[in-house]
């Protein structure tokens, strides 16, 4: 099994706030995006920009996971933005406004004509009513060998204002449109992050759909605030008793009397070897966040 690498949660932080960029780096998000589209105005772009390569040469934001996300690819900032970053060890660079699989394309030959190493993937704002009609084509763009996208971020923000729709406690108009995103993110490989929950104060409602993203199959949340970290955590990771249930599987798999079977019954459930792959990335997820702990 390959090596796991946290995504249960992306903090958004703005990248005009050089201070807030160092202090993001001391919270537990498993990610940090550092942001040069929404979360800063026309006249500070430049700034921000040479806010967040500072920022990128500082140790401990170095021995983060850090995601940059550029300008929107048809705005007059994305090239410079790409070009100013790609060199830096990025885990990825985030696109907005990823619509159509030819956007897809101009992003990544962005990222080529830029030097970005390969380590740097494509991430992708999958926000608009065409990207969710288009996602299956999108995703297929990861079939390509040369292809180097590898995550998606749903930006439920801009897909609620483009459908003219309201936010409300459960998300009872967006689940559909989030569940269509993640078909054709997990048909294709894709890591896939679940949209942000704008009011901090309603923990409620954000612990309850990030239970309900989890439920659904997403890998992790972005987030808005270092506050929702904890919450977000707990969701996305196995409970004590998910654990010792995947250990019972694995264990009784591995079994020498049980070689070669394909069902078992382990604490009165019945378990098949598809059990045993789920259980075995559980303990794997476990170990890993036991690791981040440690740090």
């Amino acid at each position: 099994m390959e090596p796991i690498h946290l995504r249960r949660s992306a903090l958004y932080t703005p990248g005009s706030n050089p201070a807030v960029l160092l202090k993001a780096a001391q919270s537990d998000a498993d990610v940090l995006i550092f942001d040069l589209e929404d979360a800063v105005a026309p006249e500070a772009k430049a700034t921000a920009r040479d806010a967040v390569i500072r920022a990128l040469a500082e140790a401990g934001v170095a021995r983060r996971t850090v995601v940059v996300r550029v300008n929107a690819i048809d705005s007059p900032w994305c090239e410079g933005d790409v070009r100013a970053v790609a060199s830096l060890p990025l885990a990825g660079i985030l696109f907005p406004k990823i619509s159509t699989p030819a956007d897809v394309m101009r992003a990544q030959a962005m990222l080529n004509s830029c030097g970005a190493p390969a380590s740097t993937t494509l991430w992708c704002m999958i926000e608009t009513p065409l990207a969710i009609v288009n996602a299956r084509a999108i995703a297929q763009v990861a079939l390509d060998p040369d292809a180097r996208m590898s995550t998606w971020v749903l930006g439920t923000n801009d897909l609620v204002m483009d459908l003219r729709g309201r936010h409300t406690p459960m998300r009872e108009g967006l689940v559909p449109i989030l569940a269509i995103a993640l078909l054709a993110a997990r048909a294709h490989g894709l890591c896939v992050f679940d949209g942000v929950h704008n009011d901090i104060r309603d923990t409620a409602s954000f612990a309850a759909t990030c239970e309900q993203g989890r439920q659904m199959g997403f890998d992790g949340r972005t987030l808005i605030h270092p506050a929702q970290i904890e919450v977000c955590h707990r969701a996305y990771s196995p409970s004590a008793q998910e654990v010792d249930e995947a250990r019972a599987v694995v264990e009784a798999f591995a079994l020498p009397g049980n070689q070669g079977k394909g069902v078992l019954k382990v604490d009165g459930r019945m378990v098949e070897l598809m059990h045993a792959e789920i259980a075995r990335q559980t303990l794997a997820i476990d170990e890993a966040i036991k690791r981040a702990k440690r740090g």
